[in-house]
């Protein structure tokens, strides 16, 4: 998985571009734009930085309440596409969900994993021979035993389904085993509840896309899969604010954060600070990389 090199190559990148006229960023577009040396060094060899930016824009087409967001959530989104190699949109992989931060009195844009982003990374672990998510229905047949000899049976109706009330996926390893994972939809549910983007995005849209993407994420605790796919999969449901080599490691603002007791600095709540705005000169005096006028576009 490529990478930013480091953190003071992008934000040079981002300052010769903010102090250059005839190409400083002025629309959402035009950031997007702006930070496509830094995809292109962050995209797996298999995806094309060109295709990458233009499905990044069209997203902006197909969800104009993104232009209503901060900036650098929504970099700060794209970025985790672009570093774990998924597409936002299109295909499932990715989501790019708007939601408002009432604390914060702004729109944020929060990262959202798709079933099939999902399932992609977990077979990036190469231990995985077969992965997959369903939903069973009223009037399927579903046959479910766990233990040391675990049982499992779905034949779904082939006409009135009728509603599904539960969801199950399995991964069947390389070398003999496999993991099982059952959920019915009131589990479903409370996690969807717990959501920042339960309203909107994806649960509406995609439902069952969602909620098999939910159980596949419970059935990943019990994957042989390595330490790195493992903290790109915890980077689901995520909402940052800043962009560096490794978007594991910036802090993820979202309530889960909190509440789970990740010791958060005093001024968290802040959305004005994106990058560093002054570097220091060859004295060692601090001098600035924007003019005022620029930070307040970057973080407007």
């Amino acid at each position: 998985m490529g990478q930013v090199k480091n953190q003071a190559d992008l934000q040079n990148k981002l300052a010769a571009r903010a102090n250059t006229p005839s190409e400083k960023p002025k629309t959402v577009e035009e950031w997007i734009q702006s930070m496509a040396p830094a995809m292109k060094e962050a995209l797996p060899k298999h995806l094309d930085i060109d295709r990458f930016t233009r499905i990044a824009v069209t997203q902006l087409r197909t969800n104009p309440t993104l232009r209503e967001c901060t900036v650098p959530s929504l970099l700060a989104a794209i970025m985790q596409c672009a570093q774990l190699g998924l597409e936002p949109g299109l295909l499932g992989h990715a989501y790019l969900v708007p939601f408002n931060n009432r604390k914060a009195g702004v729109k944020e844009v929060q990262f959202v994993i798709g079933y099939k982003g999902l399932i992609d990374l977990a077979r990036r672990s190469g231990n995985i021979e077969s992965i997959a998510a369903h939903e069973v229905c009223e009037n399927d047949e579903f046959i479910f035993e766990y233990g040391l000899d675990e049982k499992l049976v779905h034949r779904p109706a082939l006409t009135n389904r009728g509603k599904p009330y539960l969801y199950y996926a399995y991964a069947k390893f390389k070398g003999g085993g496999h993991q099982v994972e059952v959920m019915p939809v009131e589990d479903i549910e409370k996690i969807r509840l717990r959501s920042k983007a339960r309203d909107n995005g994806p649960w509406q849209t995609d439902y069952d896309e969602m909620a098999k993407k939910t159980v596949i994420r419970r059935l990943a605790k019990y994957l042989p899969i390595s330490i790195e796919v493992a903290r790109a999969i915890a980077q689901d449901e995520s909402v940052k604010q800043e962009i560096a080599p490794d978007m594991t490691e910036v802090l993820d603002l979202s309530d889960d954060d909190i509440k789970f007791g990740t010791e958060v600095p005093d001024d968290v709540t802040s959305t004005e600070e994106t990058v560093d705005t002054t570097e220091p000169d060859a004295a060692g005096n601090e001098q600035p990389l924007f003019t005022e006028e620029e930070i307040n576009k970057i973080n407007a």
